[in-house]
């Protein structure tokens, strides 16, 4: 890459910007609105947030003794179990301690180099049946596209295939679920009780309910024996040996839920968010194109397929930098602990925001542009590991990492080698999102056949 590409972000103010900001307006519904410009070259923050105090370490070594070094003391936030508990309950993503570890040791098994390696066919699979439906007459949203297709994924090779979990309605159930967590938290933040005022919040009661009670349904079709020998026959038979038959079947479909939410949408952002920056940059989309070609010709999907793509690899790398899927971490403090920015109390929260630290000017050269050949190997060998957090980091990093890099490769290797993608013309892409980061209102992209 020669010329300098800076993509969008929210407009930043000089800051610092009020706390109580966060509740109100564009602010209140997306996580990345709003920060300034002090948010991107800070090593610490802290701020008071309505009955909480909150730190925001920037600095990797404190994010380190956070997730890694002093991870004992840090578990999920009270506020953020109850917000999710009625969706994913005390699955592997809320859970702490013990029953954490517990349900970590069996999950793992299913998320090995050989297990993930297995599933590139899979992978290849569902991005052949989703270009089956694309026109180059009319705009295709690639967002969509890229969440229909994770979610085959996600039913495929966990779930047997179960056409529930693909459907136009579970779709939309999940997008309201997911947009429906900002009027929550605000509530749950201010002390409320958790009550859907909204006609989006009802909207997204609905969807937690949809998909609690559709999981619940798959899970007790393989009851009592654990049938099948995929992802949810294999949960079930090992929670069995653990737990008795009642809390492993609650476990079963809280895991089951954590999977199928977490494992479709923040792989499905990543590949939006790459097809984005690759309809800028036609002449880096040619690129990538040609190197999947030659990779798809040398072996097709095979599981060294991944390895192929070094190139593609990196751009999907400075993807989740820009714009990380998950755009937040949040901890809560068991015991008093100190960061470099100062005393940290028992019951303070420390979030850790990958969007900032991705950005931060201490950390990244041109710390907005985007430039892959940052993750050549030699520079990425200089970087300290807990300043890119695409995945998390520590015992608690995403379980699921490579199964999601793997999937990410193989799909985009697939759509690159058979179509090409280009803006809209005046089609403004502004970055939104709560829980996870999305492109606001999609992405519709002009496509057309190689």
């Amino acid at each position: 890459m020669n010329a300098r590409f800076v993509p969008p972000y929210p407009p930043r103010g000089p800051g610092p910007v009020p706390a109580w900001r966060g509740f109100f307006g564009e602010r209140a519904r997306n996580a990345v609105y709003g920060w300034s410009e002090q948010a991107f070259t800070a090593t610490h923050m802290r701020r008071k947030v309505a009955r909480f105090r909150v730190h925001i370490p920037l600095e990797p070594e404190s994010i380190q003794r956070v997730l890694l070094d002093n991870a004992a003391n840090y578990e999920k936030p009270g506020i953020v179990k109850g917000l999710l508990a009625p969706v994913i309950g005390q699955g592997l993503l809320t859970a702490d301690g013990k029953l954490w570890r517990e349900q970590r040791k069996i999950v793992a098994a299913s998320f090995t180099p050989p297990a993930v390696d297995a599933l590139v066919p899979v992978f290849s699979e569902a991005a052949e049946a989703a270009m089956a439906g694309w026109d180059p007459a009319a705009p295709v949203d690639m967002q969509a596209q890229s969440t229909a297709t994770t979610m085959r994924v996600i039913s495929d090779s966990l779930f047997a295939g179960d056409p529930r979990l693909t459907s136009v309605e579970a779709m939309a159930h999940i997008a309201a679920a997911l947009e429906a967590f900002s009027a929550a938290r605000i509530q749950a933040v201010l002390g409320l009780p958790i009550i859907p005022i909204t006609a989006k919040a009802r909207a997204g009661r609905r969807g937690q309910i949809y998909l609690r009670q559709t999981l619940s349904e798959v899970v007790r079709e393989r009851l009592p024996g654990g049938t099948g020998d995929d992802f949810l026959g294999r949960l079930i038979r090992a929670l069995l040996e653990r737990f008795d038959a009642g809390e492993a079947e609650a476990l079963a479909v809280d895991n089951a839920a954590t999977f199928y939410l977490a494992g479709h949408e923040t792989t499905a952002n990543a590949i939006t968010w790459t097809l984005f920056l690759l309809s800028e940059l036609p002449a880096l989309q040619e690129e990538a194109a040609a190197e999947a070609e030659a990779a798809l010709g040398a072996g097709g999907a095979d599981p060294d397929l991944p390895d192929r793509l070094p190139l593609l690899r990196r751009i999907v790398e400075e993807a989740m930098r820009l714009y990380p899927p998950v755009p937040r971490l949040d901890r809560q403090a068991i015991a008093p602990d100190r960061l470099s920015g100062g005393d940290v109390a028992p019951g303070d929260i420390v979030s850790i925001w990958p969007w900032l630290v991705h950005r931060n000017r201490n950390l990244w050269d041109d710390a907005d542009a985007f430039d892959p050949d940052r993750f050549t190997p030699g520079r990425k060998a200089e970087r300290h590991r807990f300043q890119y957090l695409p995945f998390g980091g520590g015992p608690r990093l995403c379980v699921g990492a490579r199964f999601a890099m793997t999937e990410a490769l193989t799909i985009l290797a697939r759509w690159l080698v058979r179509w090409r993608f280009s803006p809209l013309a005046g089609r403004q892409v502004r970055p939104s999102g709560m829980v996870t980061l999305r492109p606001a209102g999609g992405l519709p992209l002009r496509v057309s056949r190689r």
